[in-house]
């Protein structure tokens, strides 16, 4: 069979568009691509089809790991497109980790996309197995948990059970929270726990390059949760009465997109807000009117200070999460949202694309365990035993010369001369704790690790052992600065 000729394409007869210039992988190890030559194998040159090109090349290794990529103005002028179009697409490259963005060093080729990692959760370290006293989890004392069975039965007796109907907050469980709640809320809905319900507030109303103010120190997984979404976070120092206005002041100047702080208990620190603090923030805040405040209480009930709040005095423009994962039970992985309308319904309509609503089951459960009297007289009693043991190891650790924070909450901010040696010199002796580094993310910040005290002992012997410890960690490495 004589296969068929090519059609002509004289004078008149479309050619169609000229052909992609055939790949040519580059190295990686150091390798360059020149802006020219990246520009020449670009077929569109929107921001959208720089992305969907680069990432086709990162994905075939034409772009291979370690090679460093042209300037965002040069690949501009290269494809006469605006300095901003590319930086979109870089944007979405680094969402995807296929790209990193080092300073001066520019954007290095990664490798293809990939799902964005909790590093500073994943985090914690691995001295063998010698470990013996894990100080590292500010995790729920399982002995002081309320008991799940009667609620869990209490929370089948529910008509709507099995319904594919989304209920973003049962009847139950609203009644059971409204009450707690600082302000009167818009709107409400239940999600899988704390750190969701912020991460899913992130997803509604955060974009590639936006800012976010954010105490600093502060939790770890929040840092992640604000990393995942390629956002620049704006440090906003603090002191044992909260967030410093001042300092909220000169964040709010580079335009944010969202305060989030913790009004008590605030992990790693400890702090709560107070009434006159609250006041004078609240003052800061109606300076910048587009900024949404998230307050996450991821202490609830266990809390034992007194804490003011800034969504209510600012209830307009604010949404509060507030986690029971702690005070009622990690498995329950129950957190109710609770604010501003527009907010909270964006929320929910994320949620449809996965599980849609939280399970009925759970929150009947949270609901039964909220307004039993008994179970509030254990989360009460296990609220007291925790401040027992965090005091106890405060007075032992200031007996030694170890001034901590830690005024509430279930760590303590501990200050060492080198975090590395205070690390090692405790795994040595089967102890570990979270490195302070985690829950910070600008430079030259002083030494710290954070010290869980939820399940420490409450014998006052091994306590002024574990002290002892503790005390010699601190100072460990202070010869060789």
């Amino acid at each position: 069979m004589t296969p068929k000729a090519p059609e002509d394409t004289a004078a008149g007869s479309p050619a169609g568009p000229p052909p992609r210039p055939a790949a040519r992988p580059v190295p990686a190890g150091g390798g360059r691509v020149a802006a020219t030559e990246l520009a020449a194998r670009l077929p569109e040159a929107s921001a959208r089809g720089i992305t969907a090109a680069m990432t086709e090349m990162i994905r075939s290794g034409d772009l291979a790991p370690g090679v460093t990529l042209p300037t965002v103005r040069a690949l501009a002028a290269a494809l006469t497109v605006s300095a901003g179009t590319v930086a979109q697409a870089w944007s979405q490259l680094r969402t995807y980790r296929m790209i990193t963005t080092s300073g001066r060093r520019g954007s290095v080729v990664s490798g293809p996309p990939s799902v964005p990692h909790p590093t500073r959760f994943e985090r914690v370290g691995h001295f063998g197995d010698r470990l013996t006293l894990d100080l590292a989890v500010a995790s729920p004392d399982p002995a002081l948990l309320p008991p799940l069975g009667a609620a869990l039965a209490a929370a089948t007796d529910d008509e709507a059970l099995n319904d594919y109907a989304r209920v973003a907050l049962t009847p139950r469980l609203a009644a059971a929270v409204q009450g707690t709640w600082p302000f009167e809320a818009e709107a409400w809905t239940a999600v899988g726990g704390g750190y969701e319900g912020v991460e899913l507030l992130c997803r509604a109303l955060l974009v590639p390059g936006d800012r976010v103010a954010v105490e600093e120190p502060t939790a770890a997984r929040l840092l992640d949760i604000l990393e995942a979404h390629d956002v620049e976070k704006v440090p906003v120092a603090c002191d044992d009465d909260g967030p410093l206005p001042d300092s909220l002041e000169a964040a709010l100047r580079t335009g944010p997109t969202l305060f989030l702080y913790q009004p008590k208990a605030q992990s790693p620190c400890g702090w709560s807000v107070t009434e006159e603090r609250a006041d004078r923030l609240a003052g800061v805040l109606t300076a910048a009117p587009a900024v949404v405040l998230v307050e996450d209480d991821g202490a609830g009930p266990l809390a034992t200070r007194p804490a003011a709040s800034l969504a209510a005095r600012l209830p307009e423009r604010s949404v509060l999460v507030r986690s029971y994962s702690k005070s009622h039970g990690p498995d329950l992985r129950v957190a109710v949202l609770g604010g501003r309308r527009d907010v909270v319904d964006k929320v929910r309509v994320l949620r449809t694309y996965g599980t849609g609503w939280t399970s009925r089951i759970l929150q009947n459960a949270l609901a039964h365990l909220l307004t039993d009297p008994a179970a509030a007289e254990l989360v009460e009693g296990a609220a007291a035993r925790y401040a027992h043991r965090r005091t106890a190891m405060v007075e032992r650790l200031a007996e030694r010369g170890v001034p901590t924070r830690g005024g509430d909450g279930l760590s303590l901010w501990m200050p060492v001369a080198d975090e590395s040696a205070a690390l090692v010199t405790l795994a040595a002796r089967g102890i570990t704790v979270s490195p302070g580094t985690r829950f910070v993310f600008t430079p030259a910040q002083p030494a710290h690790v954070r010290v869980a005290v939820s399940r420490l002992t409450e014998d006052p012997a091994a306590l002024d052992e574990i002290a002892d410890l503790l005390a010699h960690a601190a100072h460990a490495g202070d010869g060789m600065r």
